[in-house]
């Protein structure tokens, strides 16, 4: 792929994640893509194949990212954990809106690449039981799901947030929550 194609397809997956953060799979529209990468929509198709393959690719690198970009290692504290996590989602909101309308739109479904998506899971699942001094275990994995829901759902349904804490909550939630994690563990 030359550096002009490489471009080209960046733009593409760049204005991909927007249009899908907005709109979901089926509202967005590959018209809109195209012009927001400034490219012709077949560019589109001769990349991905079609707006579904698209839309997986685009998802997958956004929870690519955020598994590298919050790690978690044996040994560390699960509240600093949760606070990453909290932290990584208000400053990056269109990863979870791109979450949720994958859920929505393949529900129970199978995922795209689900399996080497589960590893990510697997490792944070591993590191958390290390770190508790346990085996890994479905009770590990949920502990993980429930600490990862309490640092994402203020950040996923930010009107219950406000409408519950009132527009000026900021900072103290994130405390609150850090705080909350280290004791449901404790």
């Amino acid at each position: 792929m030359t550096q002009d194609q490489g471009s080209t397809k960046q733009r593409l997956l760049s204005a991909a994640r927007e249009e899908f953060a907005a709109h979901g799979i089926a509202g967005a529209r590959v018209d809109r893509i195209a012009e927001l990468a400034g490219v012709n929509k077949e560019r589109i198709y001769g990349y991905f194949g079609s707006k579904q393959k698209l839309f997986d690719q685009v998802v997958a690198a956004a929870l690519d990212e955020l598994a590298e970009a919050v790690p978690l290692r044996p040994g560390d504290d699960p509240g600093d954990y949760v606070g990453r996590v909290y932290d990584f989602h208000r400053a990056n909101p269109v990863l979870l809106r791109l979450s949720l309308w994958e859920a929505l739109h393949y529900r129970d479904d199978a995922l795209p690449n689900e399996a080497h998506r589960a590893t990510h899971y697997e490792r944070k699942v591993a590191a958390l039981a290390e770190t508790f001094g346990a085996e890994v275990s479905p009770r590990i994995a949920a502990c993980l799901l429930s600490l990862t829901a309490l640092a994402a759902w203020p950040h996923a349904v930010p009107q219950m947030t406000r409408m519950m804490l009132g527009p000026d909550h900021g900072t103290d939630l994130r405390a609150q929550v850090v705080e909350f994690a280290r004791r449901a563990v404790g």
